[in-house]
């Protein structure tokens, strides 16, 4: 077991290294293999610097011989809280008509 300052100091690294990739301070390069049926996983600290989690999308760019990769953000990071003043009406028009029909006894 090492001593506590070695583990301390060890522990600072990672959280230094950690802060400048994700603030792009430095350039990551990491390999992945590509399985038979096309499939790569990412490495971790490309996942936390692009800030994705599993189900989120991936969009590639190609300009000429190089590929970028960056998070497909088309969805509005305020989605999951639509409705959220509304409880018991689901969104949309049909959720309202529906809860307006509802309203008058119909």
């Amino acid at each position: 077991m090492a001593p506590p300052e070695i583990e301390a100091n060890a522990a600072a690294g990672s959280k230094e290294i950690y802060g400048r990739v994700r603030n792009r301070e430095t350039d990551v390069t990491k390999r992945a293999k590509i399985t038979s049926k096309g499939q790569i996983t990412v490495p971790h600290e490309i996942r936390r610097a692009l800030g994705v989690r599993p189900g989120d999308h991936l969009l590639f760019e190609q300009k000429g011989s190089e590929v970028r990769i960056r998070p497909d953000r088309t969805e509005s990071p305020f989605e999951r809280f639509r409705g959220i003043g509304t409880p018991g009406i689901s969104g949309g028009r049909k959720g309202i008509v529906r809860w307006v029909r509802k309203l008058r006894g119909r």
